[in-house]
């Protein structure tokens, strides 16, 4: 386990408080006896009140709200409240701390070269980070010494099985899907997809935009540009496959023909955990695992009815501005599903669109991210407008 000042264990800061990664990483920091010192979000809801008033320990910040909420927020917290997305920002700074990123959307960016600025261990769980910025994260984790914990279940999968192995005996990586709920259904009946549809995941528990994106395969897509940057590994050399019961989180094949694969069950405390105390290990969570009568398929991804994929290879492989781009743009559309207004089908054509659109450019600073992030969105906004 890192430690942090004094050799005694590190102190958490949660940034996404409320959301199912934060309530989960305070379920398990607790079981684990250790301290949670910050909770960031990124409003003052009633959620993150009551995590105040549970761990009075922890600094409070929060990014957004009106005058009239943040003064009723800081009343109910009953001590000072740090409000403003610097105040958030700054909390990945703490020395020392474990910073586990849960922030949703390219906003998280920020945190995560701050605690990596710092030094610190940061528990990777805001996909934005690597799939906008991972050339900037990248650099800051090479200058500053910080140190890069995936939380998802896939990539904690891959770092565990890629453990103590050197880089040029890797074959290739195996990310694994679960195809959603609608795998196995041809293009023309995903027309009518609703959001209440596309929200029943068949295996994992997780927020609206990344159920959809799971629905879609854009998570999948998303997550083989992290594993480019996370593992240094190009893009020819990572395959998706498509495994319904989510037992398999994912798999490394070596160049003699020998596959280490990471086995449990979909429960995400269990990745949680590993980046709470990697390279050692905690009694676990989660019940007892048995793969005894549990039948394992696989199957290529159907990229005609989930062209996703191939957006995301496309985009990774020209890298730059694309994967904000990108990433931007399905973030746009994917909300504008949820809201009624594009069809579940329209999700991928507005990011083909808007990455057919968008002017490439070199990626080299936090700000050249949140100006491919912010063309992106404006141009998915526009295409999406049109489709009204």
């Amino acid at each position: 386990m890192p430690r942090g000042s004094e050799d005694r264990p590190p102190d958490v800061v949660v940034l996404g408080a409320t959301g199912s990664i934060g309530s989960q990483t305070i379920e398990v920091a607790s079981a684990l006896g250790l301290r949670i010192t910050a909770l960031g979000a990124r409003s003052p809801s009633a959620k993150l009140a009551d995590l105040a008033v549970a761990h009075p320990e922890a600094r409070v910040l929060v990014a957004g709200g009106a005058a009239d909420e943040r003064a009723e927020f800081e009343q109910r917290v009953g001590r000072p409240v740090e409000f403003g997305a610097d105040a958030v920002v700054d909390g990945a700074r703490a020395p020392g701390a474990v910073v586990v990123n849960g922030i949703v959307g390219a906003a998280g960016l920020r945190a995560t070269i701050a605690g990596l600025e710092s030094g610190n261990r940061v528990a990777l769980a805001n996909k934005e980070s690597l799939v906008a910025g991972g050339p900037v994260v990248k650099a800051a984790l090479s200058e500053h010494g910080g140190e890069l914990i995936p939380v998802d279940s896939e990539h904690s999968a891959l770092l565990q099985c890629l453990a103590g192995e050197p880089p040029e005996s890797v074959a290739r990586l195996i990310l694994t899907a679960s195809g959603g709920p609608f795998r196995g259904r041809p293009v023309e009946s995903l027309a009518e997809v609703t959001p209440h549809e596309a929200l029943a995941h068949p295996t994992w528990d997780m927020g609206p935009r990344i159920t959809v994106d799971s629905a879609t395969l854009f998570n999948k897509g998303l997550e083989v540009i992290e594993a480019h940057h996370l593992f240094d590994v190009d893009y020819d050399r990572i395959t998706v496959l498509v495994h319904p019961q989510s037992i398999l989180h994912s798999a490394v094949e070596f160049v003699d023909g020998s596959w280490k694969g990471h086995l449990g069950h979909p429960d995400m405390r269990i990745p949680i955990q590993y980046a709470l105390t990697a390279p050692e290990r905690a009694p676990s969570p989660a019940r007892p695992f048995d793969l005894a009568g549990m039948d394992l398929t696989f199957e290529t991804p159907d990229i005609e009815s989930f062209p996703a994929i191939a957006l995301a290879y496309a985009a990774g492989r020209e890298g730059g501005s694309s994967p904000a781009v990108l990433n931007a743009a399905d973030e746009v559309a994917v909300a504008a599903f949820l809201d009624h207004r594009l069809g579940f089908l329209g999700i991928a054509e507005v990011v083909a669109a808007t990455l057919e659109a968008a002017e490439w450019r070199p990626v080299q600073t936090v700000d050249d991210v949140i100006e491919a992030d912010r063309e992106g969105r404006e141009i998915a906004a526009s295409f999406i407008a049109g489709a009204c």
